[in-house]
């Protein structure tokens, strides 16, 4: 989280409410008033006062609290993001018809599995629907707590069989790039899949990897050593 919008009925709750929110102090952030309480006509002197103040986190604070999603994830902040999930999830998949789902704790990371005869509706082309899914997954996972939790999700195996795909691309233009000296650009992919092929190839001793693009059209090179 970067930038919020708080409220309040003077600028100080405001940001106290901001500050607490985003777990941050106040020498850690920029705060912008977008309504100030000195600012009422006379119509609205008695509508209830609110304030809003926009709270930026700085850099070098989004920085550090990047790098504590890397921590070990404890039992606490699993069960405490398995509640919010579950809450979505029970409501979310009632309206995609037959599915259900499962969640587990894997050292950092808080998987979620989903299955069902109606499931595929949440895979969509190239998995865009399941890396959106994703997203919004991480965002619920990590509300109240002062890290972001990272979510990895799977619907009907979808990934671990685009996982297996990924591989054999891989091994096949290794063998190609390594026989006929020409580089090949592989079609633009999402950062997970790009880390398939390169932690794929990383050891191979014929070909290297790297990525060209920018993002959503980001590709992988295999280029003879």
């Amino acid at each position: 989280m970067k930038s919020i919008i708080s409220e309040g009925r003077t600028s100080n709750e405001a940001i106290e409410k901001g500050l607490k929110k985003l777990g941050c102090k106040k020498n850690e952030v920029d705060i912008k008033i977008l309504e100030n309480e000195d600012k009422r006509s006379f119509y609205s002197i008695l509508d209830p006062r609110v304030v809003k103040v926009e709270i930026t986190v700085k850099e070098e604070k989004r920085s550090a609290f990047s790098e504590k999603s890397l921590d070990m994830l404890s039992d606490e902040q699993f069960e405490s993001s398995k509640i919010q999930l579950e809450i979505f999830l029970n409501e979310f998949l009632k309206l995609i018809g037959d599915a259900n789902f499962k969640i587990e704790k894997n050292n950092d990371f808080v998987n979620v599995y989903i299955d069902g005869k109606d499931s595929s509706k949440l895979i969509g082309f190239k998995g865009e629907v399941i890396n959106s899914l994703q997203n919004i997954l991480n965002v619920i996972a990590s509300k109240n707590q002062n890290c972001r939790i990272k979510v990895f999700l799977d619907v009907s195996g979808y990934k671990k069989k685009r996982e297996d795909e990924l591989k054999c691309v891989a091994r096949k233009f290794e063998k190609v790039v390594a026989k006929n000296g020409k580089k090949v650009i592989l079609e633009p992919m999402n950062s997970y899949e790009r880390k398939i092929i390169h932690t794929e190839l990383q050891d191979s001793s014929l070909v290297k990897t790297y990525s060209i693009g920018e993002e959503p059209n980001r590709k992988v090179v295999i280029e003879k050593i």
